[in-house]
Protein backbone atom coordinates (compact mmCIF):
# COMPACT_ATOMS: atom_id res chain seq x y z
CA UNK A 1 0.00 0.00 0.00
CA UNK A 2 1.33 3.44 -0.60
CA UNK A 3 2.07 5.33 2.34
CA UNK A 4 -0.81 7.27 3.27
CA UNK A 5 -2.86 6.78 0.12
CA UNK A 6 -5.63 4.68 0.71
CA UNK A 7 -8.30 3.32 -2.04
CA UNK A 8 -7.05 5.58 -5.01
CA UNK A 9 -6.71 5.03 -8.17
CA UNK A 10 -3.19 5.84 -9.67
CA UNK A 11 -2.67 6.86 -13.03
CA UNK A 12 0.04 5.72 -15.85
CA UNK A 13 3.26 3.92 -14.99
CA UNK A 14 5.52 6.75 -14.46
CA UNK A 15 3.21 8.43 -11.97
CA UNK A 16 2.63 4.87 -10.45
CA UNK A 17 6.82 4.27 -10.12
CA UNK A 18 7.33 7.81 -8.86
CA UNK A 19 4.54 7.43 -6.32
CA UNK A 20 5.73 4.24 -5.07
CA UNK A 21 9.49 5.87 -4.35
CA UNK A 22 7.94 8.98 -2.22
CA UNK A 23 5.53 6.57 -0.57
CA UNK A 24 8.79 4.14 0.46
CA UNK A 25 10.80 6.95 1.12
CA UNK A 26 8.02 8.80 3.72
CA UNK A 27 8.39 5.86 5.64
CA UNK A 28 11.67 6.60 6.75
CA UNK A 29 12.51 9.87 5.64
CA UNK A 30 14.43 12.08 8.56
CA UNK A 31 12.20 14.83 7.92
CA UNK A 32 9.38 16.86 6.30
CA UNK A 33 12.37 18.44 4.33
CA UNK A 34 13.77 15.43 3.50
CA UNK A 35 10.22 14.04 1.85
CA UNK A 36 10.40 17.63 0.01
CA UNK A 37 13.57 17.87 -1.37
CA UNK A 38 13.10 13.48 -2.71
CA UNK A 39 9.86 14.77 -4.40
CA UNK A 40 11.16 17.79 -6.10
CA UNK A 41 14.09 15.98 -7.30
CA UNK A 42 12.41 12.79 -8.62
CA UNK A 43 9.49 15.02 -10.26
CA UNK A 44 12.06 17.22 -11.89
CA UNK A 45 13.99 13.96 -13.07
CA UNK A 46 11.47 12.01 -14.39
CA UNK A 47 9.02 14.41 -15.54
CA UNK A 48 9.98 16.76 -18.26
CA UNK A 49 7.29 19.51 -18.38
CA UNK A 50 7.20 19.78 -15.31
CA UNK A 51 10.08 22.88 -15.07
CA UNK A 52 9.40 24.31 -11.65
CA UNK A 53 8.75 22.46 -8.28
CA UNK A 54 8.17 23.46 -5.18
CA UNK A 55 6.47 23.31 -1.61
CA UNK A 56 5.21 26.60 -0.11
CA UNK A 57 4.13 25.87 3.36
CA UNK A 58 1.47 27.83 5.78
CA UNK A 59 3.64 30.26 7.94
CA UNK A 60 3.08 28.64 11.55
CA UNK A 61 3.24 32.18 13.29
CA UNK A 62 1.45 33.88 10.24
CA UNK A 63 -0.97 31.05 8.81
CA UNK A 64 -1.51 33.90 6.11
CA UNK A 65 1.16 34.08 4.71
CA UNK A 66 3.30 30.71 2.85
CA UNK A 67 6.50 30.31 3.01
CA UNK A 68 8.92 28.99 -0.02
CA UNK A 69 10.29 25.51 1.00
CA UNK A 70 12.12 22.89 -1.28
CA UNK A 71 12.50 23.40 -4.70
CA UNK A 72 13.84 22.05 -8.06
CA UNK A 73 13.89 24.95 -10.75
CA UNK A 74 15.20 28.90 -11.05
CA UNK A 75 15.41 30.77 -8.07
CA UNK A 76 11.90 32.88 -7.46
CA UNK A 77 11.90 35.99 -5.77
CA UNK A 78 8.22 34.67 -4.28
CA UNK A 79 10.04 33.85 -1.10
CA UNK A 80 7.03 34.49 1.00
CA UNK A 81 3.21 34.98 -0.63
CA UNK A 82 0.19 36.00 1.38
CA UNK A 83 -2.78 33.57 0.77
CA UNK A 84 -4.85 36.53 -0.74
CA UNK A 85 -2.45 36.38 -3.58
CA UNK A 86 -1.74 34.82 -6.44
CA UNK A 87 -2.90 31.38 -7.76
CA UNK A 88 -0.69 29.89 -4.84
CA UNK A 89 -2.72 31.55 -2.49
CA UNK A 90 -6.43 30.90 -4.79
CA UNK A 91 -5.79 27.08 -3.93
CA UNK A 92 -4.95 27.50 -0.18
CA UNK A 93 -8.18 29.45 -0.38
CA UNK A 94 -10.33 27.31 -2.07
CA UNK A 95 -9.22 24.25 -0.41
CA UNK A 96 -9.01 22.85 -3.47
CA UNK A 97 -6.27 22.46 -6.81
CA UNK A 98 -6.08 25.21 -9.00
CA UNK A 99 -4.90 24.83 -12.43
CA UNK A 100 -4.16 28.07 -15.13
CA UNK A 101 -4.05 27.03 -19.18
CA UNK A 102 -2.64 30.09 -19.58
CA UNK A 103 -0.91 32.05 -16.66
CA UNK A 104 -0.96 35.10 -18.68
CA UNK A 105 -4.57 35.56 -18.67
CA UNK A 106 -5.21 34.72 -15.29
CA UNK A 107 -4.65 38.21 -13.46
CA UNK A 108 -4.29 36.00 -10.27
CA UNK A 109 -0.63 34.92 -11.52
CA UNK A 110 2.45 36.20 -9.96
CA UNK A 111 4.58 36.03 -12.83
CA UNK A 112 8.39 34.26 -11.66
CA UNK A 113 9.41 33.70 -15.18
CA UNK A 114 8.78 34.77 -18.65
CA UNK A 115 8.90 31.37 -19.72
CA UNK A 116 6.22 29.75 -17.56
CA UNK A 117 3.10 29.01 -19.43
CA UNK A 118 0.92 26.57 -17.22
CA UNK A 119 0.36 26.19 -13.22
CA UNK A 120 -0.81 23.58 -10.69
CA UNK A 121 -1.37 24.10 -7.61
CA UNK A 122 -2.45 21.06 -5.13
CA UNK A 123 -3.34 21.96 -1.06
CA UNK A 124 -1.22 19.57 1.23
CA UNK A 125 -3.88 18.92 4.26
CA UNK A 126 -3.09 17.62 7.65
CA UNK A 127 -4.94 17.13 11.20
CA UNK A 128 -8.23 18.57 8.22
CA UNK A 129 -6.87 21.49 7.42
CA UNK A 130 -4.58 23.15 4.73
CA UNK A 131 -1.51 23.21 5.90
CA UNK A 132 0.65 24.03 2.46
CA UNK A 133 0.88 23.33 -1.19
CA UNK A 134 2.86 21.66 -3.95
CA UNK A 135 3.27 24.27 -6.78
CA UNK A 136 4.63 23.37 -10.62
CA UNK A 137 5.20 25.36 -13.30
CA UNK A 138 5.72 24.59 -16.86
CA UNK A 139 6.59 26.27 -20.46
CA UNK A 140 3.94 24.56 -21.96
CA UNK A 141 0.47 25.51 -21.91
CA UNK A 142 -2.34 23.76 -20.93
CA UNK A 143 0.61 21.06 -19.83
CA UNK A 144 -1.50 19.50 -16.58
CA UNK A 145 -4.01 16.91 -17.33
CA UNK A 146 -5.84 15.19 -15.25
CA UNK A 147 -3.65 12.40 -14.58
CA UNK A 148 -1.17 15.43 -13.35
CA UNK A 149 -3.55 16.46 -10.84
CA UNK A 150 -4.57 12.90 -10.06
CA UNK A 151 -0.83 12.24 -9.47
CA UNK A 152 -0.28 15.75 -7.37
CA UNK A 153 -3.24 15.03 -5.23
CA UNK A 154 -1.81 11.57 -4.26
CA UNK A 155 1.76 13.27 -3.36
CA UNK A 156 0.09 15.67 -1.69
CA UNK A 157 -2.13 12.79 0.66
CA UNK A 158 1.44 11.28 1.54
CA UNK A 159 2.95 14.53 2.29
CA UNK A 160 0.16 15.18 4.64
CA UNK A 161 0.16 11.77 6.11
CA UNK A 162 4.04 12.26 6.94
CA UNK A 163 2.87 15.42 8.77
CA UNK A 164 -0.08 14.17 10.78
CA UNK A 165 2.58 11.00 11.66
CA UNK A 166 5.45 12.97 12.29
CA UNK A 167 4.44 16.47 13.73
CA UNK A 168 1.38 18.34 15.53
CA UNK A 169 -0.69 20.66 13.62
CA UNK A 170 -2.37 22.90 15.55
CA UNK A 171 -6.37 22.95 14.93
CA UNK A 172 -6.45 26.47 14.01
CA UNK A 173 -4.33 26.17 11.22
CA UNK A 174 -6.01 27.26 7.30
Amino acid sequence: MLYGVQNRSVPGNAYTQILAEVSAFAESASDLAALQNFIVRIISQRLSWYHWTGFYMLDPENPEMLILGPFHGAPTEHVRIPVSQGICGAAVAQNDTVIVDDVNSDPRYLACSLETKSEIVVPIRAGGAVVGEIDIDSHNPAAFTPQDKEFLELCAVIVGGFIERTQTVSSDSK
